[in-house]
């Protein structure tokens, strides 16, 4: 029921005026009624109601008035309204109309001639259109400018119709005559256009003419001007050279939007590093000059377009984007940054680094909310220019150890990492590191940051006094011995037990209350008080860091301070000659041991040790008191050999996803290459000698090679109908990001006419038709490609179902065929991507949509079923190689991909083989949205069982 109209209202059908009482308001005289009954008329029209009874009364007594508002609404509603009947024939009532429409077009006022125009300029009907050409071609002299330009509008789309040439042979000849002598800056855009859309030699003799008063002209008609020249460029690529000259003069126009649109159109007709650099500054200047964050945005994405094609320009620009960072938003932050990190150099990264650490000095004054993300992300980025270039490390590694204690976890884990990583890949920052680590270890609060300072701490204190420093500063960490005193205990016991006493006598007035980190607890309505059995313990919170960590029922972090002290003393073995210092180091460590493992089995924290915790920490008392060389070498040695591979495999997978990214093109060996220095260069300015140079050089490499061969194509050619049906039908489904383009080929197989044959499409799931497809005409034997268009707006399985409707002159019924649904594939929207363990995690803890698939499968080999997955998902496998080696009967890896509307999808595959050598396990898909969950797990299910052994 869709109809072309520029009128868009909301209205409710479920209260529609009845036609009787619309009718009676148009033949009184009350011009508000009228104003309301046209109204209402217009809204039903619009929502698939037809009226046909109205259109005479509004003949009769609505073409007659005088008020501007009615004769506004007049106009729209013979826009909205049906003007031919069936077979395509005009109303005879328009002809009614063409009286009152001349008279328009004469009116003295010029509102009325305006509005007249404008809906001339929508009408498509010649019979209606022909007699009322004289006076729109008077108006084309009127004083004033809103008149003449929609006249110029109204000339256009006459001369558009399919006889229009003939009803205004010399149309572009008297627009060029307006054009030469109007002063209206809309209109002066208007006739031009005209002879764009109408006489383009017209248009281009015309801009070649006043070339040098271009950059003179007003904003609209420059933008009609840079579209022409897009136009003639792709026609005629050999006269590129003389406009991309007009381009460049207009860079420096003062609209932004011109100079946003000159920098596109120079990137899209030229590849010469001169026209190049002249866009990218354009870019650059607009990036700071618009404080509309959408306009940053796009401007940013232009050029990480420019990045992927001319990456050695764009490093050239790297500190003019930089300067994006101003921006408050976070977006805008993160897109400057990824663009950024790819184009750093050995040349430019000092500079890099240094701007990045002046932001990160800039989030310590705590102005805005989101500082603690913001530095995060600036950690993230000087820890990827500090892994590609070690030599930088150094001059940002102690200003980043300030924030191990940062109030942000997230920013303060993403520190710890990179002074890990930095202190391995950099021995000569070792020693400093390490002292700067221990003067600062008091400062870190957070449970998660802890155990990599810890780990650092144990790895790398290599020296006497760094041993000695190292094992006094977490004793002062963890405070004095024992954690708590028999007192205190006796207390938490009596507490404990006056609360199950008492229990039973206030049931009645208990109510929930939420504690300060988002969970439950039982109150008292007579006391007001919280009943917690950690309450004795926590006058010793503030003690020591991880003091108050353990005390909080921590004990991982407990297992990891007993591991660290445990590595500390077997160095001291090493590098301390004195048994009596060594053995009373090793009193005090198993001393704090065992009172860890006495706090554990308290009643003083909330819960009691974790069996595998407790069963690290014994295990280290024994080692301390037990020592061999073989334990002394699996836990001094093989630990840091094993981080060592761990780093080597990263970097590895880098390198790997570099090559994937790469674009490999090959040139056929026949292939024509004109060699530069042989052509003629006479006339040629240096743009044109470059880019014929840039041009030569694609041609060479294979970059103008098709992407997509023939057989590809052939695979995406769908049956949608039998081989005995009268029709046949067959689609080419073409996937873009946003949208589907389905190519239909209707063959007619019968000796008869098909007449008002029409594609009928509707959708299921998030996808929309644009447009709704024409009726045809189809000769017997003959074909017809019809093309639809279908808007996607989510990451969902979708299908496409309808049919074809035909009338024969023989049976005047109409005739349907069925056609086969068209199942829109999730595979097309997402793609392999890669993130960091820390992120996957985090992903995983925050989406909320979970798919949870059995496994089901033939397959009997777990790495073989995992290979399988990953090809049918179209995912990439974050879990390291290494990793997944060996035979256990055991399996589990992450996989993860993007769509391209940049939803998140995560799958987490977990199998181990059977006794029977089947294999079982789940397979797990988590996402924000409902629908990519659902479509991959549907996915997964139908794949698995596709594939045998």
């Amino acid at each position: 029921m869709e109809k072309s109209c520029t009128l868009l209202i909301y209205y409710d059908k479920g209260t529609p005026a009845i036609a009787n009482e619309i009718k009676e308001a148009l033949e009184g005289n009350d011009v508000s009624a009228k104003i309301d009954a046209l109204k209402n008329a217009i809204m039903l029209l619009l929502n698939g109601e037809t009226l046909p009874q109205l259109f005479i009364t509004i003949i009769r007594y609505v073409l007659t008035s005088e008020d501007h508002t009615v004769q506004k609404l007049l106009l729209l509603y013979l826009e909205t309204i049906e003007k031919t009947d069936s077979k395509g024939k005009v109303l005879p009532e328009m002809i009614l109309i063409c009286q009152n429409l001349r008279n328009n077009l004469q009116h003295p006022n010029e509102y009325i001639r305006g509005v007249t125009l404008r809906f001339l300029s929508r009408l498509r009907e010649t019979e209606v259109m022909e007699p009322l050409i004289p006076s729109v071609l008077q108006n084309l002299e009127h004083r004033h400018p809103f008149v003449r330009r929609n006249a110029i509008l109204a000339i256009m789309s006459i001369y558009k119709l399919p006889q229009g040439d003939q009803l205004l042979i010399d149309a572009p000849e008297t627009i060029e005559k307006v054009l030469a002598t109007e002063q209206d800056p809309s209109a002066k855009r208007n006739a031009f256009l005209m002879l764009f859309n109408c006489d383009q030699d017209r248009a281009v003799n015309y801009l070649l003419t006043n070339v040098d008063r271009v950059s003179e002209w007003n904003e609209l008609l420059q933008m009609v001007v840079l579209e022409l020249i897009k136009k003639v460029c792709r026609t005629k690529p050999s006269e590129k050279g003389k406009y991309i000259k007009i381009i460049i003069a207009l860079l420096n126009a003062p609209s932004s939007a011109v100079t946003y649109e000159c920098a596109g159109t120079l990137v899209s007709l030229s590849s010469a590093p001169t026209a190049i650099r002249a866009a990218a500054n354009t870019y650059c200047q607009l990036l700071l000059s618009q404080s509309d964050n959408n306009v940053k945005l796009i401007v940013l994405d232009r050029l990480n377009e420019l990045k992927a094609s001319h990456r050695e320009i764009m490093v050239e620009m790297i500190m003019d984007v930089l300067r994006a960072l101003s921006s408050p938003n976070l977006d805008i932050r993160r897109k400057t940054l990824d663009i950024v990190l790819e184009l750093v150099t050995h040349r430019n990264v000092n500079e890099v680094v240094q701007t990045l650490k002046k932001e990160v000095v800039k989030t310590q004054s705590g102005e805005l909310e989101k500082n603690g993300d913001y530095r995060q992300m600036l950690v993230q980025a000087i820890h990827a220019c500090a892994v590609k270039f070690p030599e930088v490390a150094s001059a940002v590694v102690h200003l980043l150890m300030d924030f191990l204690g940062d109030t942000n976890v997230a920013s303060a884990l993403d520190v710890a990492v990179f002074v890990r990583e930095i202190i391995e890949s950099n021995p000569k920052l070792r020693v400093s590191i390490i002292t700067r680590l221990l003067d600062t270890f008091y400062q870190i609060r957070a449970a998660k940051v802890n155990p990599f300072a810890l780990w650092i701490v144990g790895e790398y204190c290599l020296s006497l006094s760094e041993v000695e420093s190292g094992i006094a500063t977490i004793k002062q960490c963890l405070g004095e011995m024992p954690f708590y005193s028999a007192s205190e205990e006796a207390e938490s016991n009596d507490s404990s037990k006056n609360t199950q006493q008492n229990t039973s006598a206030i049931v009645s007035s208990r109510r929930p209350a939420i504690l300060s980190d988002g969970t439950y607890a039982t109150q008292s309505a007579a006391s007001e008080t919280v009943f917690s059995p950690s309450t004795v313990a926590q006058g010793s919170l503030a003690s020591g860091n991880l003091r108050s960590l353990i005390l909080t029922g921590d004990f991982f972090l407990g297992a990891v301070v007993a591991c660290t002290l445990t590595k500390l003393v077997l160095r001291l073995e090493e590098v301390q000659s004195s048994k009596t210092e060594i053995n009373k180091a090793k009193t005090q460590i198993l001393l704090i041991m065992v009172c860890m493992l006495q706090l554990g089995q308290s009643h003083v924290v909330p819960h009691s040790i974790d069996p595998d915790s407790y069963e690290r920490i014994v295990l280290c008392i024994k080692l301390i008191c037990h020592t061999s060389d073989e334990m002394k070498k699996i836990w001094l040695e093989s630990c840091r050999q094993s981080f060592v591979k761990m780093l080597s495999e990263k970097q590895l997978r880098e390198l790997e996803e570099l090559k994937a990214k790469a674009q490999i093109s090959n040139a056929q060996p026949d292939d024509l290459i004109d060699f530069f220095h042989l052509k003629s260069r006479k006339g040629m300015s240096l743009l044109e000698l470059e880019d014929q140079v840039q041009d030569d050089l694609k041609r060479a490499t294979g970059e103008f090679t098709k992407d997509e061969n023939d057989a590809n194509k052939l695979n995406r050619i769908l049956q949608l109908t039998g081989f005995s049906d009268p029709v046949y039908a067959e689609a080419y489904v073409t996937v873009h990001h946003y949208d589907i383009v389905l190519d239909v080929t209707i063959i007619n197989r019968t000796k008869e006419t098909l007449q008002n044959l029409c594609l009928e499409l509707a959708t299921m799931g998030d996808l929309k038709l644009v447009e709704r497809p024409q009726n045809y005409t189809l000769a017997p034997e003959s074909k017809k490609k019809i093309k639809a268009n279908i808007k996607v707006s989510s990451t969902e399985t979708g299908v496409i179902f309808g049919n074809i409707v035909y009338e024969t002159s023989n049976v005047m019924e109409r005739n349907v065929v069925v056609l086969n649904d068209i199942h829109i594939d999730i595979m097309d929207y997402i793609s392999p991507a890669v993130c960091s363990d820390s992120a996957f995690r985090s992903m995983w803890a925050e989406f909320e949509w979970e798919n949870k698939v059995a496994v089901n499968t033939m397959v009997q080999d777990e790495k073989e079923f995992l290979d399988h997955i990953i090809k049918s998902t179209n995912m990439k496998c974050l879990t390291p190689t290494s990793v997944l080696e060996g035979e256990c009967g055991f399996l589990s890896a992450n996989l993860y991909a993007k769509s391209v509307f940049g939803e998140d999808a995560l799958v987490n595959v977990s199998i181990e083989k059977q006794s029977d050598e089947k294999l079982s396990g789940y397979i797990r898909i988590r996402s924000k949205t409902q629908g990519i969950a659902l479509s991959l797990g549907d996915k997964i299910t139908l794949k698995q069982k596709g594939k045998s052994s």
